[in-house]
Order: structure tokens, then C-alpha cells, then sequence
């Protein structure tokens, strides 16, 4: 099992090598668009330079791999330093070919390659860009930034620079291609089922419970509550609150059969970005 882990994990790094290749050479360079993060850093200092990118993309993203190896592990540092330095070869060595003139799909499908890229290396258990590694540390660090925010503030200076260097057009376009890249990672790593957790607090929780588990065929997960505090200030009778995590789809169908059993319950929905393990799929009767 565990040599089958390896070898599945170097596949999803080496097709996000060629993918994130394809997206920067196939399409980004060519019209002199750029992505976020350090490769978007990696194009505006070769542009300056004139050093080659293959070179920038590996020695930029140095310091972010030492940073990983002291806080997230050798294994992780040594599959991304791999990730990350056949990134560079595929630059530097192998033929892409120039797929499209037209700026906007050269943008959109830039992103979508890229994206792609990066998603599957993430899958892998690397990453091809460092921006991930330090936005993490520094949100751990504060406990105030989330990651999605440090990126974001890295990203805005990144593409105001462009805005300079390669002109406004250029920059909204690169724009474009960092939403598309962003979207596609997102697909990648949560897939087209985007789970939501829901949980439900009824004074017929066993009801609901036996909807739920047997004619929905979802697993739940019950806590034993309280109503909390009413009008007089003392705690109401004991409540029953069921958990369960559904796809999108299957939301309406849910809260439609619990509102059946009981108007008067309280329903609480959350979107998930992962699962693992449990029953997330429906059982057939």
C-alpha cells in the first residue's frame, strides 16, 4: 500500500509539472500575461533581468522550502524542492507549443492549467509555488490573517507592480488568469461534490434521526443538548441535535423531509471544504 501511495503521489506531481508547464509556456508567456505568487514574481523579475525564468521559478522559491522543511517536515520539503525543480527542467528543456493568439483564452485557459498544475502537485503532497507555505506560517503566526487574506494582500501588490511594469491591460488579464488558476485549484481539491455540513435541533430529533439515516440513506451524528436559555432564564427541556454532511444537491431534499417533521426546528448550514472516512455516500436499500 505504501509503495502504491508513492507512486500515485509522483504521478500527480509530475502531471501538475507538465500541466502548470503547459499553462505557463503554452499560454502565459507568449502574451506576456503572469499568474500570482511567486511565479507571478518569478515572470516580473525575469522580464527585468532577463534571467531565465526556469533559474528565478527554483531560486525564489528557495527560502520558502527552507521555511517548510523547519515547520511542516523533510518529507514535505523533498517533494516540493522535487516538484518545484521539474518545474524548472520542463521550462527550461521541453517544447510547448503556443497554443492561442486570443488574449482571453490565453488567460482563462492559462489559469486552468495552471491551476490544475498546482492542485495536483497540492494532491501529490507538494506544492509548485511557496506562496502557500509562507501565507500558512505567517496565519499560524498572527492567529489574526487567515491564509486566503495573506494571499490575497501578496497577490494585490504582485499584480500592482504588473500594473507598471507590463501595462493595465496585461495586468487584468493576468487578473483573470490568477481567478481562473484559483478556481481550478478549488475544483481539484474539492471536486464537483461540494459538501455541506448541516445540523438540525429539533425537539423530534429521533424522528428526524430515522428519516435522515433510513429513507435518505445519510449517516448522521446525534448530540445531546439543551434549548438554552428561555424568557424566565432557565434552561428548557432537552433537545436532540442531529449532524450530517450532504452534497449540495441533496440539501433542499433534506431540510424538506426535517421541516416535514417539525416546522419549528432549527437548521444550521456550513459549507465544508474536505471529508474523510463516514458516510458520504447515500446507502441503497
Amino acid at each position: 500500500m505504501k509503495i502504491r501511495n508513492i507512486l500515485i503521489e509522483s504521478l500527480l506531481i509530475l502531471l501538475g509539472i507538465l500541466s502548470a508547464g503547459m499553462g505557463l509556456k503554452g499560454f502565459l508567456l507568449p502574451s506576456h500575461f503572469i499568474d500570482g505568487g511567486v511565479t507571478g514574481i518569478s515572470i516580473l523579475v525575469a522580464d527585468l533581468t532577463h534571467v531565465p525564468l526556469s533559474v528565478l521559478i527554483f531560486v525564489i522559491n528557495v527560502p520558502f522550502l527552507i521555511l517548510g522543511y523547519r515547520k511542516l517536515g523533510m518529507g514535505f520539503a523533498l517533494k516540493s524542492a522535487a516538484a518545484i525543480g521539474g518545474l524548472s527542467l520542463a521550462l527550461a528543456f521541453m517544447h510547448f507549443p503556443d497554443v492561442t493568439p486570443d488574449k482571453l483564452l490565453t488567460a482563462v485557459f492559462g489559469g486552468v492549467f495552471i491551476g490544475a498544475g498546482i492542485g495536483m502537485a497540492i494532491r501529490g503532497g507538494a506544492v509548485l509555488d511557496g506562496t502557500e507555505i509562507a501565507a500558512l506560517l505567517v496565519s499560524k503566526k498572527t492567529q489574526v490573517v487567515r491564509v486566503s487574506d495573506v494571499i490575497l494582500i501578496l497577490n494585490v501588490v504582485i499584480f500592482g507592480v504588473a500594473v507598471f511594469q507590463l501595462g493595465v491591460e496585461k495586468a487584468l488579464y493576468s487578473i483573470l488568469t490568477y481567478l481562473s488558476a484559483s478556481k481550478m485549484i478549488d475544483f481539484i481539491l474539492n471536486g464537483l461534490e461540494q459538501y455541506t455540513g448541516i445540523t438540525i435541533i429539533s425537539a423530534k430529533g429521533e424522528e428526524i434521526r430515522l428519516a435522515v439515516t433510513q429513507k435518505l440513506g445519510r449517516g448522521v451524528t446525534v448530540y445531546q443538548g439543551k434549548s438554552g436559555y428561555g424568557k424566565d432564564g432557565h434552561i428548557n427541556a432537552p433537545r436532540e441535535i442531529i449532524f450530517t454532511v450532504a452534497t449540495r444537491l441533496e440539501v433542499p431534499l433534506i431540510k424538506r423531509e426535517v421541516l416535514k417533521i417539525d416546522p419549528a426546528a432549527f437548521i444550521v448550514q456550513q459549507s465544508v471544504d474536505d471529508t474523510t472516512g463516514g458516510l458520504l455516500k447515500r446507502k441503497k436499500h
